[in-house]
């Protein structure tokens, strides 16, 4: 544990016990969730030359993938990550390695591959929430707090973008299956690190947690709390994806090329680092739950904005300051979902605002394409942007119950005893 320090600083976070540790090993785990989407992709359109099929393949992996993380983040809060992630990942490993055999296999059905890929969707680990959750169970002081899951979304940021860079350098010398069987062995290794980590051993299961005879299922406040972080979540992963596809519309219509659509999308990613980083850095005086809309609200305004950029050196700054607000939003959904947790149940409330993540981009990816053939660019780039603004407006107070605890100007727990223990998340 760490004592609260008035100017926490991301060096801080990393000399906790065991924090670095554990940060580092999670790690290529979690790469390995950047590069199995290219690599499967490529994998299946390989075996089956068939676009369609391995968009369903796709489509079926994530569907599993997303709408069971709940589920599976239940089973982290109920066992511990030793008992329960360990076995996931190497499930999931194994039928990864199953999935690269089928699709480099001539003549495998499709029904096999879709099959074989819901299944490894299902069993996806839940690393992400559960890294989180360590960070919320290490650190005390919700200034660390926040710059830990700064660093910690800032990081997840960059292994996004490294990921299909290093599918690109495999498949240069190998086929895409062997891309699969890099992701596979990168979950099961950093996954075993992971949990063998000391700062694991902070993450209780529910079935030890609190005084015995503790409830089995969060309490009703609990969802209620969960409210705005999650929807923010969802609705800035809705419009994150829509100026996605966006971007490669805009690129089209002036005739761009692919590779002007790469550098604008990663000026977005290289905004919402910076915006990360600096989120992370700054003392807040508001609570988490009062600066979320206007992060939100900012984001959505600056995607509103990018719509009216001329060319691409506008619509790349315009990107930048729109990204800026990515990181930051999503951190802070994560911090409330931490402090709107009951003890037991840190790693299944950060997985519903994982869960909202990624059901958004899921959701804006299909939306948007069907507004891009009907309605000028200018006004779709709008209509997302627009989506975000709205979920600034979900307030952030419960009712029927109050605000949600007071933790001070930058969300730091107040210095008189509280009656329940600090609760977490993803």
């Amino acid at each position: 544990m760490s004592a609260p320090s008035a100017r926490p600083s991301y060096a801080a976070v990393l000399r906790v016990p065991h924090a670095r540790g554990a940060f580092l090993a999670a790690l290529p785990a979690r790469l390995s969730y950047g590069t199995v989407a290219l690599a499967l992709m490529l994998t299946v359109t390989r075996a089956t030359g068939s676009y369609t099929v391995a968009g369903t393949v796709m489509a079926l992996f994530g569907a599993t993938g997303v709408l069971l993380s709940p589920c599976r983040a239940a089973l982290v809060d109920r066992h511990g990550p030793r008992r329960a992630l360990l076995p996931m990942a190497l499930l999931y490993a194994v039928l990864l390695c199953v999935l690269a055999a089928a699709g480099s296999a001539p003549g495998t059905p499709a029904a096999v591959l879709a099959a074989t890929a819901a299944l490894a969707g299902a069993c996806t680990p839940p690393l992400g929430p559960t890294m989180r959750a360590v960070w919320a169970a290490l650190l005390p002081d919700r200034g660390l707090l926040q710059r830990a899951y700064s660093l910690d979304g800032v990081a997840e940021e960059l292994l996004f973008v490294t990921g299909p860079l290093l599918v690109g350098v495999v498949v240069g010398v190998a086929a895409p299956a062997a891309g699969v069987l890099l992701s596979a062995a990168l979950v099961a290794a950093g996954t075993l690190a992971f949990v063998l980590s000391p700062a694991t051993d902070a993450l209780r299961p529910a079935g030890r947690a609190g005084k015995p005879g503790a409830p089995a299922s969060p309490r009703r406040g609990t969802g209620r709390a969960l409210r705005q972080p999650v929807l923010v979540a969802a609705a800035v992963g809705l419009t994150l994806s829509g100026v996605e596809l966006l971007v490669v519309a805009f690129a089209g219509h002036r005739h761009l090329g692919d590779s002007a659509v790469a550098w604008v999308l990663a000026a977005l990613s290289a905004g919402s680092a910076a915006g990360g980083l600096l989120n992370g850095a700054v003392t807040w005086s508001a609570p988490a739950r009062v600066r979320l809309p206007f992060l939100a609200g900012g984001f959505g305004l600056a995607v509103a904005a990018a719509g009216f950029a001329p060319g691409p050196g506008t619509l790349v700054a315009a990107l930048v300051c729109a990204g800026l607000f990515v990181a930051p939003a999503l951190t802070t959904t994560y911090l409330i979902a931490d402090e709107a947790a009951e003890p037991g149940f840190r790693v299944r409330a950060g997985a519903w605002v994982n869960t909202a993540v990624n059901a958004g981009m899921s959701a804006g990816a299909a939306a948007t394409g069907l507004l891009v053939e009907r309605l000028p660019l200018t006004v779709c780039f709008a209509v997302s942007g627009a989506v975000a603004v709205a979920a600034a407006l979900v307030p952030g107070r419960v009712r029927g119950g109050g605000p949600t605890p007071d933790r001070g100007a930058d969300g730091d727990a107040p210095a008189r005893p509280r009656s329940r223990a600090r609760a977490s998340e993803e």
